[in-house]
């Protein structure tokens, strides 16, 4: 009896079609979990319910809707959308915490940022500072800050620069090592902890990568990885990256926010806090990102220009 009662239980997954969730509800459902996929278009949930899940259309923003995705649920997979500025943050984050809180959820994990310990100045990281806050301050939430490392997706968005006039170049100094880990790697890590919930209270776990890496470390390996060994990488001034953010569709203050966040990383102020351990080492190298992503999406970018 109790077996048939464990399968019935549900997980909730924000974001479920981008890169973590997507790893995290392929997981459960491979494991025969029930699972509910939440996102804002029904389209892009249909190939998690082809493999049985449940689709719940909604926003992060809706506290209401967020509430019935949350009831009856195990356990949810909690995560913000890509910035667009501190104020919508902030309306996300409200609003998760509200329907963690009138839902009852007993178990999460949040997917935070390492450099979370910031309050403010560090641009979307203060954002997860202060999503973390809210999740902490609900009596009854056993709850997991991932504080994840600077995603190696991070670095999908030079693939036009580097097509359109050879170079890869970004704020961060060339030579400041940051830890930098694949995303199917957290999503790995948070779909074995939503497995076994072996966590209590209010406990934080940073993914650190498989390695620190410069940006002229990374470019090198990405050089190797496309065949083009003459690859450098550039260290834009501020003004510039914006600019280029800007024209890659990141709304005006979001593009003010990641270059904030770009600041203080170059100025240390955003920094793991936990030693480099086996815990927080995940097993994606650069190398291997590069082989099963990077090249396949640069190449693929080729071929549709």
């Amino acid at each position: 009896m109790t077996s048939s009662v464990v399968s019935n239980e549900m997980y909730v997954i924000l974001g479920a079609s981008g890169n973590t969730g997507s790893i995290i509800a392929n997981s459960l459902l491979s494991a025969g979990k029930k699972v509910r996929v939440v996102g804002r278009d029904p389209g892009r949930l249909q190939l998690f319910v082809d493999k049985g899940a449940q689709a719940f259309t909604a926003t992060v923003s809706d506290a209401a809707a967020l509430t019935k995705a949350f009831s009856g649920a195990r356990a949810a997979y909690l995560m913000l959308p890509p910035a667009k500025s501190r104020e919508e943050q902030e309306r996300d984050s409200d609003a998760i915490a509200k329907a963690v809180r009138e839902s009852g959820l007993r178990y999460a994990v949040h997917l935070s940022s390492y450099g979370a310990q910031v309050a403010e100045g560090a641009g979307p990281v203060s954002g997860l500072h202060s999503s973390e806050q809210k999740l902490n301050a609900l009596e009854g939430l056993n709850v997991l800050h991932l504080r994840a490392a600077y995603f190696m997706e991070n670095n999908l968005a030079a693939i036009g620069m580097i097509h359109g006039i050879g170079i890869f170049g970004n704020a961060l100094l060339p030579d400041l090592k940051v830890p930098m880990a694949a995303t199917r790697d957290v999503g790995d890590y948070a779909a074995e902890r939503l497995l076994h919930l072996d966590f209590s209270g209010k406990q934080t776990r940073e993914l650190l990568g498989e390695r620190d890496l410069s940006m002229t470390e990374a470019t090198a390996v990405i050089a190797r990885g496309i065949g083009k060994p003459d690859l450098r990488y550039q260290q834009f001034p501020y003004a510039q990256a914006q600019q280029a953010l800007t024209q890659l569709g990141v709304p005006p203050k979001g593009a003010a926010m990641y270059i904030e966040m770009y600041k203080a990383i170059n100025a240390g102020v955003l920094v793991p806090l936990e030693p480099r351990s086996v815990e927080n080492t995940t097993p994606t190298s650069i190398e291997q990102f590069v082989q099963d992503v990077f090249a396949p999406a640069y190449r693929g970018k080729a071929q549709s220009v």
